[in-house]
């Protein structure tokens, strides 16, 4: 299951989760486990968020969080805003039950403009999930528009993607997720 909170279209945060989704599915595709990436882009239900905090879940927004809670696993990418996660992000998973996503397998990632913003993975996204009780990989992925700029950006880009798919492929097996060195 993959969750992006991007607002432009296409946005950075779309194009880091669909590299992280290939990268997963090539990571199990070579353990012989296939994996269908569902994804789910927040800015299309957002007026259902928006309104689910003070009236009824709307079906759409309830299939969502039913997909996320039921998903193998997770890779959820959001723009930072303000130095942490954009609010829209943080407002769907604030939707779901305390208990939906616990010892689901997860990459977070996330773009920003400034490699100041990369610690945002760290002080904001891991102890959100961390409170969710979800097993976030040790390897998180953030991108700025200079990742994308040149060749040995990218290749460093997609060298994290990799080591965060792989993380993710042996926690979906069951596998001991060491620290990343």
């Amino acid at each position: 299951m993959v969750v992006t909170a991007g607002v432009g279209t296409p946005s950075s945060s779309r194009v880091l989760a669909d590299l992280l989704a290939e990268e997963a599915a090539s990571a199990l595709a070579a353990s012989g486990d296939p994996l269908e990436p569902v994804v789910i882009e927040l800015r299309d239900v957002f007026a259902d968020i928006a309104a689910a905090f003070t009236g009824p879940t709307s079906p759409r927004l309830r299939v969502a969080l039913d997909q996320v809670a039921a998903a193998d696993a997770l890779i959820v990418v959001t723009p930072v805003f303000a130095g942490s996660y954009s609010g829209m992000f943080k407002a769907f998973f604030d939707l779901l039950h305390a208990t939906a996503i616990t010892n689901t397998p997860m990459i977070i990632g996330a773009t920003g403009s400034t490699p100041r913003h990369a610690l945002v993975l760290e002080y904001a996204l891991r102890p959100l999930f961390s409170y969710l009780r979800a097993a976030v990989v040790p390897t998180t992925v953030f991108a700025t528009s200079s990742d994308w700029a040149s060749a040995d950006s990218s290749q460093a880009l997609h060298e994290r993607a990799r080591r965060a798919a792989a993380e993710l492929a042996q926690a979906m097996r069951g596998a001991t997720v060491l620290a990343a060195s």
